[in-house]
């Protein structure tokens, strides 16, 4: 009974409640986000396909890979059970060589006893490539290419200008110099050359050139590859007259490198390389993309 004698009003009696329409993205969001949506879909779709989980690393240009790159790693990485498939699309043109280390084993650790593959829709130079030495396959095309993995090192000249150095091609230099002393401990010409050459220097780039191919061979040794031999021939100058020179598939393959080639026209690489092209119009002015089928990072 309420205050006023009447009986209170039954449920039945209240005014019907208006049901509640389902939480959805808005129009604008989805417009913002509608190209990672579409990079997203067709990922699942590739996973789908290969039966893997396909992490998608690709960087602009002046981008290199540096210690930042972790937390996109990570990310990428959450929703995936230990001992899974992994696949790596890779885009880049190198950079920090411990850095790169410390992000190829965040993936095998992943991955455990399962396939790991890096996938070289255009360019893996240099760090790059140390990435790639990783896995179990490479799956390149006529786009592909890989790089010398001689390490680049910034000094001044006598006026103040940096300018990059081969850390190989300085000590081969060095090294070649000695020789001839060695063979003429008077001859003009290497002791004049020597004098261009610091002992500090010298030491230094033995131990980032050291450091570099302990680093690719630990890398070729966990599928039982020819390490010493494979990395001589990714370390050589003689070879390769230029850092930037490409290192296509055929060459790859021909020094001993785990590369299974697809055609351009290929089903399986035209999915590989619409989502590469979907993921460099994001990295435009220097930025880097990280993405998988949950995780999306634009830095």
């Amino acid at each position: 009974m309420s205050d006023n004698g009447q009986e209170p009003a039954s449920a039945s009696d209240a005014a019907p409640l208006r049901a509640e329409r389902p939480l959805t993205k808005t129009p604008m969001y989805t417009a913002m986000n509608a190209g990672r949506y579409q990079r997203q879909e067709l990922i699942r779709q590739i996973n789908q396909a290969e039966e893997t989980r396909l992490l998608c690393y690709v960087s602009g240009l002046e981008a290199e890979i540096d210690r930042n790159d972790v937390i996109g790693f990570v990310d990428m990485l959450h929703n995936i059970p230990d001992n899974s498939p992994v696949d790596l699309l890779l885009h880049t043109c190198g950079g920090d060589v411990d850095a790169c280390e410390k992000l190829i084993k965040l993936v095998l650790a992943k991955a455990g006893n399962q396939p790991f593959r890096v996938i070289v829709p255009d360019l893996a130079k240099s760090a790059g490539t140390l990435m790639a030495l990783g896995a179990s396959k490479i799956i390149m095309s006529d786009t592909s290419e890989l790089g010398m993995i001689d390490p680049q090192f910034a000094m001044r000249d006598a006026r103040g200008n940096e300018l990059m150095h081969s850390v190989t091609g300085y000590l081969e230099a060095y090294e070649e110099h000695c020789t001839a002393l060695r063979n003429n401990p008077k001859d003009p010409i290497a002791m004049l050359m020597l004098d261009g050459f610091e002992a500090r220097t010298v030491k230094k780039f033995q131990g980032i050139r050291d450091r570099v191919r302990t680093f690719a061979e630990d890398m070729l040794k966990r599928r039982g590859a020819p390490s010493s031999s494979i990395s001589h021939e990714l370390m050589s100058s003689t070879r390769w007259k230029t850092h930037g020179q490409p290192i296509g598939y055929a060459d790859a393959k021909q020094i001993g490198l785990p590369v299974e080639y697809l055609s351009p026209s290929d089903a399986r690489w035209s999915r590989y390389w619409q989502l590469y092209c979907l993921l460099r119009l994001e990295t435009q002015e220097g930025k880097k993309i990280y993405e998988s089928d949950y995780a999306s990072q634009i830095v």
